[in-house]
C-alpha cells in the first residue's frame, strides 16, 4: 500500500526509473490533439455550492450533453466561481517533481500520454487496471473572469489502482504507467478520463490527483503546473463500491478514515467533492467544476 500522500520521502523500495520511450513526447501529442479537436480554500461562508450533472465520455476530452442514467440529455451547471484549493500532489505525481535514489520520473514526457481512456498502460508497458468503471469529468473555468471556460488548458490526471497501488512506484506495477493521463479542454473548458475507481488505502480518504497547466506547451513538468488539486469521492459511491469483493482492503481502510480526520480535507472538501450518478454495475460518472485564476 502507499504511505501517506503528504510525505514526498521515498524509501528505494518506492524509487522508480526514468522513462525512456519518449518519441515525441507531450508537445507532439498536444499539437495533434489540437488539430484534431480545432491559496488554500476561500471562506466557506460565501460559498454557493451547484449541482453539476457529468458530461459525456469523448476520446479527445470534449464536452457538450451529458448522458445520464436515465438516457436524458443535461449540461454541466455551477452557480459557484470559487477557486479550488490548492493540494499536495503526493510522493507519486510522476511529472518530474520528485527525485528517489537519483531518477526522476516524468510520464508527461511519454508519447502517447495525450488520452482519454487511462485504464491501460501505454509505451513498452502492456498492463491494464480492473475495477468498477468510473468516467471523470472536470470542467475548468477562470475565476478571475467570472468563471469563464478556460479552453485550450491542460489537465494532469492520475490515481492509485483497485488494490491501492500507484503505478511507477508501488510493489508490483513499477513497470506499468497506467491511471494516468494528460486532456486538452475544448471550447467548454471541459475533458473527460475513462477510468476505474480508486481504492481506499490506509491513511488516506479515497480520491484523485490533478493537476492544471495553462498551456499545452507548458504540461511537460509539475513545476509548471498553476494549480494541484486533489477530487475527493463521494461516500454514498465509496461505501457501495468497497462492499464488493475486489475491494476488501478499501473497506477496512475506509473504516478508519473520515474527511475529517484525512490529512487532505478535513478542512473542508466541499469545493473538491463531485457529483455523481451511476451505480457499481452500470459504473460511475463524476464531474467537478475546477476554478482556477487563469
Amino acid at each position: 500500500m502507499p504511505s501517506h500522500d503528504l510525505s514526498y520521502n521515498l524509501s528505494p523500495a518506492h524509487a522508480c526509473t526514468d522513462v525512456h520511450d519518449h518519441d515525441h513526447g507531450l508537445a507532439h501529442d498536444l499539437d495533434a490533439l489540437m488539430r484534431q479537436t480545432a491559496g488554500r480554500r476561500q471562506m466557506l461562508g460565501r460559498l454557493v455550492v451547484g449541482a453539476m450533472a457529468p458530461l459525456p465520455l469523448l476520446d479527445c476530452g470534449g464536452g457538450g450533453s451529458a448522458i445520464t442514467s436515465t438516457g436524458t440529455s443535461t449540461k454541466a451547471t455551477s452557480t459557484s466561481c470559487s477557486t479550488i484549493p490548492e493540494e499536495t500532489g503526493g510522493p507519486y505525481p510522476a511529472d518530474g517533481t520528485n527525485t528517489s535514489s537519483g531518477s526522476t520520473s516524468n510520464v508527461l514526457t511519454l508519447s502517447g500520454i495525450v488520452r482519454s481512456n487511462i485504464v491501460s498502460s501505454i509505451g513498452s508497458s502492456s498492463g491494464s487496471a480492473v475495477g468498477v468503471p468510473l468516467t471523470i469529468t472536470l470542467k475548468v473555468v477562470n475565476t478571475s473572469a467570472s468563471c469563464a471556460n478556460l479552453a485550450g488548458f491542460a489537465v494532469y490526471l492520475w490515481h492509485c489502482d483497485q488494490q491501492g497501488r500507484y503505478s511507477l512506484y508501488s510493489s508490483g506495477v513499477t513497470g506499468e504507467n497506467y491511471l494516468r493521463g494528460v486532456q486538452v479542454t475544448d471550447s467548454s473548458g471541459s475533458v473527460t478520463f475513462t477510468s476505474i475507481y480508486p481504492a481506499c488505502y490506509d491513511g488516506r480518504w479515497p480520491h484523485i490527483h490533478f493537476e492544471v497547466y495553462a498551456s499545452t506547451a507548458s504540461a511537460t513538468t509539475g513545476r509548471n503546473a498553476i494549480k494541484t488539486s486533489q477530487i475527493a469521492m463521494p461516500a454514498s459511491a465509496n461505501s457501495a463500491v468497497f462492499a464488493t469483493s475486489n475491494y476488501t482492503a478499501s473497506a477496512a481502510n475506509y473504516a478508519k478514515v473520515s474527511l475529517a480526520t484525512d490529512g487532505v480535507f478535513s478542512d473542508g472538501a466541499t469545493l473538491e467533492t463531485p457529483s455523481i450518478t451511476g451505480s457499481v454495475s452500470a459504473g460511475y460518472a463524476i464531474a467537478l467544476q475546477v476554478g482556477v485564476a487563469a
